[in-house]
């Protein structure tokens, strides 16, 4: 509990000087617009060289018993201070989990893909057979309009090809 009051008095020592060296600056760009340097040497003889060592020396004791405290806390009692590692495995699993769904939504990306070669295949031999067939008869009948004959002969229908499903294969562990 000291540790925890000393700590709070010095951060409450700290913002205080904050607070001062901001009111003082404010002040003193406020009355001195015109001459932006500081100068440092204004009310040097005022100040108070026992109550500056007075304070070092209460600033060095305080740091000197934090740390010391800090010390003993690390040795005796250091799950006050550390964090909770109970929390890092879950944590861990989770990132494993999240990892090896990864993976698995990326194997069953690429079956996916082999799925669909042969249709992909399949329909850009449509497509050329298609775009083949109908600038053959368009480009015929273009050469020679007198020539076109008003029964043509029968086309014979396009090779068409049957695209199988596989059966996943399952495998049974016992």
């Amino acid at each position: 509990m000291s540790l925890r009051v000393s700590v709070l008095l010095l951060a409450v020592a700290m913002v205080t000087v904050m607070a001062q060296r901001r009111r003082q600056s404010t002040s003193t760009s406020t009355s001195t617009s015109n001459n932006n340097e500081w100068n440092y040497r204004d009310g040097s003889e005022k100040v108070n060289m026992r109550g500056v060592a007075n304070l070092t020396e209460v600033l060095d004791n305080w740091r000197y018993d934090i740390l010391k405290e800090m010390k003993n806390l690390l040795q005796n009692d250091h799950q006050t201070l550390l964090p909770d590692y109970a929390r890092i495995q879950p944590l861990s699993e989770a990132l494993d989990d999240l990892y090896k769904e990864f993976n698995a939504l990326k194997a069953h990306l690429g079956d996916l893909t082999e799925k669909f070669g042969p249709i992909e295949t399949f329909i850009d031999e449509l497509k050329a057979e298609r775009a083949s067939g109908g600038t053959a008869r368009a480009s015929s009948t273009q050469a020679d309009p007198s020539a076109a004959n008003p029964n043509p002969a029968p086309v014979a229908p396009p090779t068409r090809r049957r695209v199988l499903k596989k059966r996943p294969v399952t495998t049974t562990t016992s």
